[in-house]
């Protein structure tokens, strides 16, 4: 929802099955309760992204740009699953480590990365993901009924 915002301008409320078709009804509602509790998305006129929406977005494609420029996961992937891997790919321990320490990390959940200059990319998408989350703190807690990660 968010990328497609970023990337489509603002989301009719009537429209949102038609712009996310592969989901049901009820992941649709559940997903806007999620985006307007996190303060992703605001009501005017249809969704649009708040300030802490649209860093999201920049947060997602920088994401994307680094995993698809070092083909992570793999060569073809489509941009969720991009950023799906280096989200969690950032979440490693030993990469945490690294990029706090600013070392070079050398692996990741999918085995070796291709190269140093990935190790040394990803410190871009760390450091936005590292903003957002402080400006965000309520995004790094569960919300009322949903379990603890």
């Amino acid at each position: 929802m968010i990328t497609e915002i970023d990337d489509h301008g603002p989301i009719p409320s009537r429209g949102l099955a038609r712009t996310l078709p592969d989901l049901a009804p009820y992941q649709i509602r559940h997903a806007t309760e999620q985006a307007h509790r996190h303060g992703l998305v605001r009501q005017e006129s249809g969704l649009h992204l708040t300030e802490s929406g649209e860093d999201l977005a920049e947060l997602y494609d920088t994401a994307a740009r680094w995993a698809r420029q070092h083909q992570y996961p793999a060569l073809v992937a489509d941009f969720a699953t991009r950023i799906r891997h280096t989200l969690a790919l950032l979440a490693e321990p030993a990469v945490f480590d690294a990029l706090t320490a600013a070392a070079e990390p050398s692996f990741g959940p999918g085995g070796a990365l291709p190269t140093a200059q990935a190790a040394a990319g990803l410190a871009g998408p760390w450091n936005l993901l590292t903003q957002w989350l402080r400006a965000n703190p309520q995004a790094a807690r569960p919300t009322e009924g949903e379990p603890a990660t």
